[in-house]
């Protein structure tokens, strides 16, 4: 399985091409895969910036911390776009949200074609535990399977939730503006206590939750 490390921070709206024309060309001039990354994603979701790390193994193991070969000059260039969100910013690991929950079948087998999604949300603050157990609940019945669920794990930052889920992508796309099943409606009745809509102002349905894709990187060798 993919070890994933999500950064979120504030980004200017409109400036993604810009962001991902850094990346881009860092990417291009440098062998983030020698410092074991073999992919990443950044994305947008209203003021929001994400950026999903993917690598072969956690750092804490592998004790390939460095996340790019030219970390500084690309902190400087998307500088003027990109800024720390939490109230409590100090240092760049401080971008970093924590894992508080992660699923996959006990089997351990994944369709052959899946996509990434990415869900962004508010989270009540300290509510980690609650939002865990609710999908720990939902997880052992038979939603993800019915929704080509094949991984699934939950991150937090500040008030700023964060729900990547790995899913079959033929069944992801039948169900993009489908969200009817009863046991999903428990699903998030269970969770609304504690889960909001980022922007609650313009929220229409589960879709708008969804961020946005404008910049992909994998390793080829």
């Amino acid at each position: 399985m993919v070890f994933r490390n999500v950064i979120v921070c504030r980004m200017v709206p409109g400036s993604e091409g810009t962001v991902g024309d850094v990346f881009g060309y860092y990417d291009r001039t440098t062998r983030p895969q020698d410092l074991g990354v073999i992919g990443r994603i950044l994305l947008s979701h209203h003021d929001l910036y994400l950026h999903v790390i993917e690598r072969v193994q956690d750092p804490k193991i592998s004790g390939q911390t460095r996340g790019l070969p030219a970390f500084q000059k690309i902190a400087e260039a998307i500088e003027p776009y990109v800024t720390p969100y939490p109230r409590y910013w100090k240092n760049p690991s401080d971008s970093v949200a924590k894992e508080f929950y992660r699923w996959a079948p006990e089997d351990g087998v994944a369709p052959e074609d899946t996509t990434l999604t990415v869900i962004v949300q508010r989270i009540k603050p300290g509510a980690e535990a609650d939002v865990a157990r609710i999908f720990a609940e939902s997880d052992a019945g038979p939603l993800p399977a019915e929704l080509g669920v094949a991984a699934r794990f939950l991150y937090s930052i500040d008030d700023v939730f964060v729900h990547l889920i790995e899913q079959d992508a033929s069944v992801a796309e039948s169900l993009r503006h489908n969200h009817q099943k009863p046991a999903f409606g428990r699903l998030m009745a269970e969770l609304a206590p504690y889960v909001e809509a980022y922007r609650p102002e313009s929220w229409r349905g589960p879709q708008d939750a969804v961020a946005t894709v404008f910049y992909r990187w994998q390793a080829e060798d």
